[in-house]
């Protein structure tokens, strides 16, 4: 129920489906989303969730626990803990996980960190002892692969996989991860120096225990991992993202417009040099049309200046994907 004295208004947008005219609260000036959006979009985040600890526990049980491959995290210290006690490394990795998430939950945001942790290190120990009961007997040869080597790379490309789709859903797989942002929250350390410490700390160890081989493949497993999360998470770059200085801001405009098909935005500067008055151009393009744009940019105003840069993804606008209401990204 919304409170008597906030006023609403319908966002009147004969392009927008009906379903999407949010109302907006004339007092508080903020977009008020219907329930059942919040309560779809809470359900799809806790599926990718499940979905992605399945996959980094597959990766986990069939490359890396059968060598010991301990390669950083919490993941790694519970290859290291099963060695010396009675538990399941699943198990083990659940009980190193409680006060770390107990940690993040005083540290980290309370409530809102602690549902879809506890849902990602959950369901990633179910999976795992799953997985570690039932896969040796879903194939005929298990492990699938005796090569160390082929097992680090196979485990960082699946383990970062599942990390991606999890991480995208706003998830994580606390461990490592909680000291790392605690740290960088309080003392301004940078999240991958958090993380280098705490991780190749754990390999170390491993390297100590079972030999110095693993902790080389370990190493190797970790680095594929955090490229493979990052990929999933971001996607590859196809978006470049163009700043002209030109003195023929309205030629250059028609023409980046009518032959790439993008839109531009211009504003005036003042030269910090010259102080002179200049006009910049803003144009973002895909990749594939870089050598185009440069072309043009010459064509228009050989003495323009051109910085090109590197952009994630581009929404909205002339010739991207429009904005949509997904239910979850």
């Amino acid at each position: 129920m919304l409170h008597n004295n906030m006023l609403h208004k319908i966002l009147k947008d004969k392009n927008s489906p009906k379903e999407h005219r949010h109302r907006v609260s004339t007092k508080t000036k903020r977009l008020i989303i219907p329930k059942k959006f919040t309560i779809s979009r809470w359900i799809t985040q806790n599926f990718f969730i499940i979905l992605g600890s399945a996959i980094s526990a597959l990766g986990y049980v069939l490359f890396q626990i059968p060598f010991d491959l301990a390669a950083g995290g919490i993941t790694g210290l519970a290859i290291i803990l099963h060695q010396y006690l009675p538990i399941t490394t699943g198990m083990a990795y659940l009980l190193l996980n409680i006060p770390l998430v107990i940690l993040g939950y005083f540290k980290l945001g309370k409530m809102k960190f602690l549902g879809s942790t506890l849902i990602a290190v959950i369901t990633f120990y179910i999976f795992t002892d799953f997985f570690v009961i039932y896969l040796p007997g879903a194939f005929k040869q298990y492990p699938i692969s005796q090569d160390l080597l082929l097992n680090a790379i196979y485990s960082g490309i699946l383990f970062g996989i599942g990390m991606g789709i999890i991480y995208r859903a706003g998830g994580t797989l606390g461990g490592t991860s909680i000291p790392a942002r605690i740290l960088q929250q309080k003392m301004g350390y940078p999240l991958s120096q958090s993380y280098m410490f705490t991780d190749l700390s754990i390999i170390f160890i491993a390297g100590f225990i079972f030999s110095w081989e693993i902790a080389m493949l370990g190493v190797l497993a970790l680095v594929l991992s955090g490229i493979v999360t990052d990929f999933v998470m971001e996607g590859s770059s196809q978006v470049r993202t163009a700043f002209i200085i030109t003195k023929h801001p309205k030629v250059l405009s028609n023409t980046l417009m009518a032959e790439l098909g993008r839109g531009v935005s211009t504003w005036m500067i003042k030269g910090g040099y010259t102080e002179a008055d200049q006009t910049m151009v803003y144009c973002t393009v895909r990749r594939s049309q870089v050598s185009d744009l440069k072309y043009l940019v010459a064509a228009v105003d050989e003495k323009a200046f051109l910085v090109i840069g590197t952009a994630q993804q581009a929404w909205g606008g002339v010739g991207f994907n429009q904005l949509k209401h997904r239910k979850a990204d």
